[in-house]
């Protein structure tokens, strides 16, 4: 999938204001629920997460598969509070931050946590990770922050590429639509309908299966990856149809309609 490229500026400057975050208070600005967090709450903050989260929706994640036999992904790692409570229930962890102090970090924290890469990303996509393939990929309280829809999308297609067919991409997006993001802050994130997150899916060649939170501040998408071709030819025409049906309307519909729809061969 190829979208629009981000602004390199903009990506320079997430980068260099989460490093400034991370230089004040990295713990803070990746929970703000504490300003002076110990090393027990911290961590077990993002266990609270992970059971809200994951261990709440296994049946979607794992899918029958046992998760000491999974490899999985978190983008926007931070100093490793979600990362560390991924680790202690798969078998492979990689994460990614833009940041390279919230990496440095996180490394360090989690020094003693053998099944676990850690790495510096550039912000918009995955290559640093190479043809990796993971079984579920995980963001949290992170595209909430990001000021671009091409960013995001650059990530949405990213994790297609390096997903497994049948797998999970749970994650977040900013769903107030009322809230005026701008480039400049790299803050506040860029807002999401119901419906510019099912577009972004199927642009990027995911079935939106699964959105709770339209509207809200925490807006949950649950993207599928098609495990074969035909399922997502077959998706793309429900797709099609249903866009159909949603601008026509009486026998205009039925004759644009009778365009879409397979037909029969005579012999």
């Amino acid at each position: 999938m190829h979208g629009i490229e981000p602004d390199p500026a903009l990506l320079d400057r997430m980068r260099r204001e989460w490093d400034e975050r991370a230089r004040e208070n990295a713990r803070y600005y990746v929970n703000t629920a504490n300003e002076d967090w110990t090393d027990a709450d911290f961590f077990e903050s993002g266990r609270r997460n992970v059971a809200e989260q994951i261990l709440s929706d296994m049946g979607n994640i794992c899918q029958g598969r046992d998760p000491k036999q999974m490899t999985v992904l978190e983008i926007g790692c931070g100093v490793g509070r979600i990362t560390r409570a991924l680790a202690e229930v798969f078998g492979k962890v990689y994460a990614v931050d833009v940041s390279g102090e919230m990496v440095a970090r996180a490394q360090q924290a989690l020094g003693d946590v053998p099944n676990v890469v850690i790495r510096q990303n550039n912000g918009t996509d995955l290559t640093v990770l190479g043809d990796i393939r993971v079984d579920f990929a995980f963001s949290y309280i992170v595209f909430q922050h990001i000021p671009s829809r091409e960013v995001i999308r650059n990530y949405v297609a990213e994790v297609y590429r390096l997903l497994r067919p049948g797998g999970l991409f749970k994650f977040q997006v900013q769903g107030c639509c009322e809230v005026e993001s701008t480039p400049e802050n790299t803050w506040l994130g860029v807002p999401f309908s119901d419906e510019d997150a099912v577009r972004m899916a199927e642009e990027c060649g995911f079935e939106p299966r699964h959105r709770i939170g339209a509207g809200m501040e925490s807006f949950w998408l649950w993207f599928f990856k098609p495990r074969s071709f035909f399922s997502r030819l077959r998706r793309r025409f429900v797709t099609r149809l249903r866009r159909a049906r949603a601008s026509l309307s009486g026998p205009i519909a039925l004759h644009a309609l009778g365009h879409l729809l397979p037909r029969r061969r005579v012999h």
